[in-house]
């Protein structure tokens, strides 16, 4: 049928390799879909470096395939052209139809890809039917998991070739426990891999004795890291994440279970830790079975004995390994009231540890008499530091965060609480301020008790009573930093008791415009203001007041972790701002542009300023100036 058209030679080749000549060349009738050579070079590039030819189908099971895709493009009757209707068509491959899809004026051929077919050339005779020229090699579904079988790694081949799985593969070669072999054999398994990024965080919390995996180097160690890569690994099942049920327990080879958490959020796979692991990306198939990749190293409670069992070191040597915490071994040094011996008692303590950025950012809060610990030198200052650092110690008790609640009160060695928050899985930690401390790092365990990393200062009220007088007011804040000087000025030149208002105890919330920001207004409102003495009669003092008024929210001290978006919020002056949050914070006044928040949560004595880049406009203003 075929052999004369010279387009078709592949199409020839392969019905002789497949043992249809004769078949085909039957009675019939038969109505072929028969793919140009271009259309089997296509499908030869799809299958890869093993398929260079069609003398690669040289195995049974191959040419059994080669046989079905080719009378996949058999009709057992004779359909020219004009005949054509849209429609499913049964084919010469039992079980197996074509689509015809109407496309413009001619019509498509559909397969089980998502590709479907060009008729080229139509009605091509033939003395038992009639041959019609396509662009593409029409593929079964059978054809479809072939093709895809061969794309598919062994989990270990999938692991090598994942950048962020190399030190899972490292750590296999490491524990040289015949793992590489086993995971590349025939299965089926399935794994949860972790990244990089969670064997890098083991390591971390392990210490300085593993900085690599090249640590574990003696036989005691190959078996832990072995335990811990086991526990990753179900043998006999490819599990794929439809197969799994919340609360599902599941089998390890290492022995213990994993249990399978359902969420809004995803996949989580819970361990003897408490600390879920998430799955970042499931179903990745493989050869022998499939792979899930975590966030976290699973740990067994079989290892985390072990790991109790090591030595671990004291809260004050955990703070002295860790860079980020060397200003708060300085200030318990400082302090010098035995609390270095203190924490490195037998305890238990639970320390909430805030990073040098924390004590950096509380020291510029204090002003020019504190610009290092060492200016807590006299013994009242050395009291007031020793009240602070108290305040972040818990004694009797060794609380991690599976351990805190939300909402939960904490007594503290100073005497004081603090109140734990839990929001989107992150700790917080409230003290006498407005302004919450972040875990950033939750259960370091040390050898008498467990840290956890903080973003603040802590500062009970005792010390935040010590040291009001040392923290300046808003004015008084605003007369410090040079960018806000014509801000100051406008208050003065206002003549409404601004300044003597916002020295008052308040709370208030200001958003507090930059140098720029007045002189772009000025710009902005022409010749008759060429500066702020321009402001020189009655009722433009009242205009610039109102004007001073619409950025001071009284009554609140407004933090911006405490904004939500589009939140409104009510001003002095009588009409209200609005809070955008998206890359940083906006403020919205009546105008069409927005103000950004460049510097945030500027504390002061009666309240909070946020710098903004833009002088905001209510609508009296824009009214009264146009």
């Amino acid at each position: 049928m075929v052999v004369a058209t010279e387009p078709l030679s592949l199409l020839e080749a392969a019905v002789i390799k497949a043992d249809l000549a004769t078949t085909l060349s039957s009675e019939g009738p038969f109505t072929v879909f028969a793919p140009t050579d271009d259309a089997f070079v296509a499908l030869l590039d799809i299958l890869g470096d093993d398929y260079n030819s069609l003398e690669d189908f040289d195995t049974e099971a191959e040419i059994a395939l080669l046989k079905n895709i080719l009378l996949f493009h058999v009709i057992t009757a004779k359909v020219t052209s004009a005949d054509l209707a849209a429609g499913n068509v049964p084919t010469a491959f039992e079980g197996n139809n074509i689509e015809v899809i109407a496309s413009g004026d001619t019509f498509v051929i559909g397969d089980a890809s998502d590709v479907n077919a060009n008729i080229t050339g139509v009605d091509i005779m033939a003395s038992n039917g009639v041959p019609h020229t396509i662009d593409k090699v029409l593929l079964p579904q059978a054809a479809i998991d072939f093709v895809l079988g061969l794309q598919l790694k062994t989990i270990v081949d999938t692991a090598v070739a994942t950048d962020d799985l190399s030190l899972l593969v490292d750590a296999l070669i490491q524990a040289d426990a015949g793992l590489v072999a086993t995971l590349n054999s025939d299965g089926p398994f399935t794994v949860f891999a972790p990244t990089n990024a969670a064997f890098a965080a083991l390591l971390v919390a392990l210490g300085d004795d593993f900085n690599s995996l090249a640590d574990f180097d003696t036989d005691e160690k190959k078996a832990l890291l072995t335990k811990v890569l086991t526990y990753h690994v179900v043998a006999g099942a490819a599990a794929f994440s439809t197969d799994l049920t919340n609360g599902q327990a599941i089998e390890t080879v290492q022995g213990e279970n994993v249990t399978v958490a359902l969420t809004d959020g995803g996949v989580q796979i819970m361990d003897a830790t408490g600390i879920n692991a998430n799955v970042a990306l499931a179903d990745v198939a493989a050869s022998n079975g499939v792979v899930h990749v975590i966030d976290k190293v699973l740990l067994p409670q079989e290892v985390l004995d072990i790991l109790a069992a090591m030595s671990l070191k004291t809260i004050v040597d955990t703070a002295i390994a860790t860079d980020d915490l060397s200003v708060l071994v300085d200030a318990l040094i400082q302090a010098n009231a035995g609390l270095v011996e203190t924490l490195n008692s037998d305890g238990q303590f639970t320390v909430f540890a805030p990073t040098n950025a924390a004590f950096v950012e509380l020291l510029n809060t204090l002003g020019d008499n504190y610009n290092s610990l060492a200016d807590f030198d006299t013994d009242e200052e050395k009291e007031l530091l020793v009240t602070i650092l108290t305040y972040h110690v818990v004694a009797g008790t060794a609380a991690f965060s599976t351990d805190l609640s939300d909402g939960q009160l904490i007594d503290t060695f100073q005497g004081e609480s603090v109140r734990v928050t839990i929001k989107d899985g992150t700790v917080h930690v409230g003290d006498a301020t407005d302004v919450n401390a972040s875990v950033v790092l939750a259960d370091v365990a040390a050898s008498n008790g467990v840290v956890h990393v903080i973003n603040k200062v802590l500062l009970p009220q005792a010390a935040l009573d010590a040291l009001t007088p040392a923290i300046p007011n808003i004015v008084e804040t605003a007369q410090s930093v040079d960018d806000l000087s014509l801000l100051v000025e406008a208050l003065i030149q206002a003549g409404a008791d601004l300044v003597a208002t916002l020295s008052s105890e308040g709370p208030f919330t200001v958003f507090a415009p930059t140098n720029a920001a007045f002189v772009a207004l000025l710009n902005d409102l022409g010749d008759n203001f060429n500066s702020l003495a321009d402001f020189d009669t009655d009722e433009e003092k009242a205009l610039l007041a109102k004007l001073l008024t619409y950025h001071v929210v009284a009554g609140a001290a407004v933090a911006s972790t405490d904004l939500t978006d589009h939140q409104e919020i009510s001003t002095v002056q009588g009409e209200s701002l609005f809070a955008i949050l998206g890359h940083g914070v906006q403020i919205r006044d009546k105008s069409h542009v927005d103000a950004n928040v460049t510097t945030a949560d500027v504390m002061t004595s009666n309240g909070i300023v946020h710098i903004i880049d833009k002088v905001l406009l209510p609508q009296e203003i824009i009214n009264a100036l146009h």
